[in-house]
């Protein structure tokens, strides 16, 4: 007797019920597939942009706030920075590195980044086409900037202010060069020099008190009738991104800067680690949900198969006539539990990964965290587990009551 073939049938022998069954342990599979891989894709982008950035300074403020608007860019700053203050940093015996950026402005809904050539460095980006920028006014466009605008080297664009999109600079940015794909920040930026973003603010148009309008972190112009040294003496940046020469300067180089500077020095390692402990919360509830679904997906598929015991008392006893031993026929209903398991492990890992690419692409249109579906994780091996153990779990009693059942005593109940 092919046990595998002859429970698949008696699976769809009462479709309804089957696919209720189905269905339900899909859905406790998918979820607990979603969260997977949604933990391990966000932790994932979360160590890929830090890159080994060891601290980030900027306007006091939110920690938090700085490292998601500094490092992952899905924040606004909490301000401004002078730029000779981030100079002396540079200076100090702990610093191996000290990057500045400057924000604030937007095109075609990505933000555009002033920094130095060391960013690029940094991430260790190459370039799809085009170089760097070696002039005021030029871009490096990431590979979804790139992708969404059809940019190429040579494209021409003009910034408006702000990050929602709001009035255009007049002056024009000249795309130098296309980076290419890095699964990280730098895909959904526009990078340029921080002289770039002086020169656009500061012909921007003067506000009342004599400095260009700084947009949400960007850089503060310059008074008009200062000369050109106290102009850029007083120039501004958003924040910087810092590297210790020492693992040692973690301990002292954020409280020198919080206790003797105007600034603030956040940990990205302290503040990803809360942000972590934060999702884990929703993560369990979502997990939570799940293993309320697969206990009752196991339920019914429990009281499937015991009624299915019950409903087929003369097919057990036709099988226990021809010779059928009793570990077979109650491996008939193993095997239907096993069939339910496998759909359910089909189906829900491919809607839990779905789901995935549903919010990533929902996240990147937004040019928020890039997750993707795509990629699977080691711990997705436990979902077929997990579904088979639900199964047997279900199939267990009945077929235990399958086992001990007795020909003679089927047909005369009959």
């Amino acid at each position: 007797m092919n046990l595998a073939a002859l429970s698949l049938r008696y699976l769809w022998s009462r479709p309804l019920q089957a696919v209720l069954n189905l269905l339900l342990l899909s859905l406790g599979l998918a979820s607990i597939t979603f969260v997977m891989l949604a933990s391990a894709e966000v932790e994932r982008t979360f160590q890929r942009d830090l890159a080994g950035i060891d601290a980030v300074v900027g306007a006091k403020g939110s920690p938090m706030q700085l490292i998601l608007s500094g490092v992952f860019q899905i924040d606004v700053a909490p301000g401004n920075v002078k730029l000779a203050e981030v100079q002396a940093l540079a200076r100090h015996p702990l610093v191996a590195q000290v990057i500045p950026i400057s924000m604030g402005d937007s095109v075609a809904g990505f933000r555009i980044l002033g920094t130095t050539p060391e960013w690029l460095g940094h991430y260790r980006l190459a370039f799809a086409q085009g170089q760097p920028w070696s002039a005021a006014m030029q871009a490096v466009v990431g590979a979804q900037v790139a992708q969404a605008t059809g940019w190429h080297a040579g494209s021409a664009f003009h910034g408006s202010h702000g990050l929602g999109g709001g009035d255009e600079h007049a002056q024009v940015y000249r795309v130098t060069g296309v980076l290419a794909p890095c699964g990280c920040v730098a895909d959904r930026l526009v990078l340029t020099s921080l002289e770039s973003v002086w020169d656009v603010h500061e012909k921007h148009g003067a506000a009342p008190t004599g400095r260009a309008p700084a947009p949400g972190g960007g850089v503060a112009a310059a008074h008009p009738g200062h000369d050109a040294d106290e102009a850029h003496d007083d120039r501004e940046v958003t924040m910087a991104l810092v590297r210790y020469r020492t693992p040692l300067a973690a301990v002292s180089f954020p409280r020198l800067v919080n206790a003797s500077t105007g600034m603030q020095a956040a940990a990205p390692a302290l503040e990803v680690s809360r942000l972590l402990r934060m999702l884990g919360v929703g993560s369990d509830v979502l997990r939570g949900i799940g293993a309320v679904l697969l206990l009752t997906a196991t339920l019914s598929v429990f009281i499937a198969l015991w009624n299915a015991v019950r409903e087929r008392r003369a097919d057990l006893a036709m099988l226990r006539m021809l010779g059928t031993p009793p570990r077979r026929v109650a491996g008939l209903l193993v095997c239907e539990a096993l069939w339910l398991a496998l759909f359910a492990s089909v189906l829900g890992l491919a809607a839990g990964h779905g789901l995935m690419v549903l919010v990533g692409s929902l996240l990147a249109s937004r040019g928020t965290l890039p997750l993707s579906g795509a990629v699977p994780v080691a711990a997705e091996l436990w979902i077929p587990l997990a579904a088979a153990g639900a199964a047997l779990l279900a199939a267990l009693l009945p077929a235990w009551g399958a086992y001990r059942v007795d020909a003679a005593q089927l047909l005369n109940s009959r």
